[in-house]
């Protein structure tokens, strides 16, 4: 396992983040057994995973607990784990978003879930249009000053929003963000033209969310036939993917595994390693084979031109309904 620091913190953290979304059964894609989730972390662990990234609302918390009772053997010390606050957590009123009382309220339950009295990195699951990001920031600059947190990160919003967080920290001398987590990959480049450039300027640790696109960029899916199974036979995001600028990269892909005798996923992931503002792309795997089928990329090397060819069926193209995703 290769090893960097978040950004620019001191904070190591493993090239690969464990993903922990399918931990749960919330989904019919999830993977639905303790056991069998219990031995993917074990299994990223023993191959120099230290990076576990969740959130409260993945099936209810159900995600967090996994974590935590699978954490409980290993050194505390050496993990780095992180999970996200916004997402509804109940019926009735202050059970989503970031208000003080709805962030304060849930890093508690996190805490309980995970079995530990401190969060590595706690994020801001998305944007909260109906909370001054002034009293979010507040609230967990609190969660740093009390050791209740270590770091702060945000996840999936407009360039204007995440610098305005910025400035406002800056300006209130609040704790700052220090990572981002926003979807990309070879078909989802919209945040070359967002807040990547931002991350860069500013020394932001990045996290990528869906690295393989779904599943798209491993191959499985062919495109003259419908989806019968795996994730996007159920969600519409994914589904949404196939379109015919999105196949020509996918033809990119598979061209260059085989000449270079590895999987298509392994060369999507590569290219995301390759990317100087990349620090740690989050992969879900759903099988021990499949984390350490990504796991291996770190092993496959792409050339300048290579990437080029990855990258020349698209351009990026910065959508707000993305953030809505």
């Amino acid at each position: 396992m290769e090893y960097t620091n978040l950004g620019d913190t001191g904070l190591e953290v493993s090239r690969f983040c464990l993903g922990c979304m399918n931990f749960g059964s919330d989904r019919e894609w999830m993977i639905g057994d303790e056991e069998k989730s219990r031995e993917i972390i074990d299994r990223a662990i023993d191959l120099g995973i230290n990076f576990l990234d969740t959130a409260n609302v993945y099936s209810q918390g159900e995600s967090e607990e996994i974590v935590g009772r699978a954490i409980e053997e290993y050194d505390r010390e050496q993990l780095v784990i992180a999970t996200k606050v916004y997402g509804s957590m109940g019926e009735g009123p202050n059970k989503q978003g970031l208000s003080r009382k709805h962030v304060l309220d849930q890093v508690e339950g996190s805490l309980e879930r995970l079995g530990t009295d401190y969060i590595d990195l706690y994020q801001i699951h998305r944007w909260d249009e109906s909370t001054p990001i002034a009293e979010t920031l507040h609230a967990l600059d609190h969660l740093v000053e009390t050791g209740k947190v270590r770091y702060i990160g945000a996840s999936t919003m407009a360039s204007w929003q995440f610098t305005k967080a910025l400035y406002e920290s800056d300006l209130n001398d609040y704790a700052r963000f220090t990572c981002m987590q926003p979807q990309y990959n070879l078909v989802d480049r919209q945040e070359e033209e967002n807040v990547l450039p931002v991350c860069a300027d500013e020394g932001i640790g990045v996290i990528p969310w869906s690295p393989l696109g779904g599943g798209f960029l491993t191959g499985k899916y062919d495109r003259d036939s419908e989806p019968e199974s795996g994730r996007a036979a159920t969600d519409e995001h994914t589904y949404e993917r196939f379109t015919d600028e999105n196949w020509a990269v996918l033809d990119a892909v598979r061209e260059l595994a085989d000449e270079k005798d590895v999987t298509p996923a392994q060369v999507s992931l590569s290219w995301l390693l390759h990317e100087e503002v990349v620090d740690a792309p989050i992969v879900g795997p759903r099988s021990i084979d499949h984390l350490e089928e990504n796991v291996a990329a770190l092993d496959v090397s792409l050339s300048d031109d290579e990437r080029a060819r990855l990258e020349a069926p698209k351009d990026p193209v910065w959508s707000r309904d993305i953030a809505d995703t």
